[in-house]
């Protein structure tokens, strides 16, 4: 694989590292551009062992080695100093390592929730950071597979990689239509559709455990605004966690790993 030292923030090889600091720009050109950014060596040796392939390595001098034993053969390996790398990406790359990755290909719903006895539907989360941790959760609580609307945040965004630790590689995942499209998708798989959301009529989330569904996908919303009407009018049942202290709900991502104990253990 080529190493090659690069000295000028303006090299026109550094073009998939720049501005990542540019939330909208990244949103629209790596989906366009096929491409993704995996940062630090760990996110990137997951990456590679979920089959993903680098197109080329931004590296500095004192990560080379872990660069050079995890690229593959036709990725090129660019050789920063640390205030290049600032300057073409526009923050500390504290981590020493990113990679350009190629884009895969999105499975089908059908392919990637047959089988799955518990599943996470992120609808509309623009937030990355909760993304992120939705998958980690996802990851370390048994789900099976993990589906985002079409307006949710991007998990193969720099952030969401990052605060996964690599669980977006590990946890099979792909977009769903729009509602009520999406509904047949996940009820031909024999999958039972809760709704985390508050509501007059809503079970609690250890008396809906408790019913014995063997099957369930289990509906997040977006900070604030919550379920769509269009995700509660398709869900067979709504489901809240008890609160106290005055609080009426959680953030989705603490949300996410309440729910995902309590139901992983009533399927396991």
């Amino acid at each position: 694989m080529p190493v090659l030292p690069i000295a000028s923030a303006d090299d026109p090889r550094l073009a998939d590292y720049r501005d990542l600091t540019d939330v909208s720009l990244r949103r629209v050109s790596e989906p366009a551009g096929g491409l993704y950014i995996a940062e630090s060596s760990k996110v990137l040796d997951r990456a590679l062992r979920a089959g993903h392939r680098p197109r080329s390595v931004l590296v500095q001098e004192k990560f080379l080695d872990d660069a050079l034993a995890l690229a593959g053969e036709d990725a090129e390996i660019y050789v920063v100093p640390a205030e290049v790398a600032e300057q073409v990406t526009g923050y500390t790359v504290h981590r020493g390592l990113l990679a350009s990755m190629h884009r895969p290909v999105l499975a089908p719903v059908a392919d990637v929730v047959a089988g799955a006895r518990l599943v996470v539907v992120l609808e509309d989360i623009v937030d990355h950071t909760n993304v992120g941790a939705a998958f980690r959760s996802a990851a370390a609580l048994g789900a099976d597979a993990v589906l985002v609307t079409p307006r949710c945040a991007d998990p193969l965004y720099r952030r969401s990689v990052r605060v996964s630790m690599g669980t977006v590689f590990q946890v099979p995942w792909t977009r769903l239509p729009e509602w009520p499209e999406a509904k047949p998708l996940l009820t031909d798989a024999g999958l039972h559709l809760a709704a985390l959301a508050l509501a007059d009529d809503a079970v609690t989330l250890d008396d809906f455990a408790a019913a014995g569904h063997e099957r369930v996908a289990l509906l997040m919303g977006a900070e604030g605004d919550g379920l769509s009407r269009g995700a509660l009018a398709a869900a067979d049942t709504v489901v809240t966690i008890p609160m106290a202290g005055g609080v009426d709900s959680l953030n989705v991502a603490a949300a996410s790993a309440v729910a995902l104990w309590e139901l992983g253990r009533a399927l396991r």
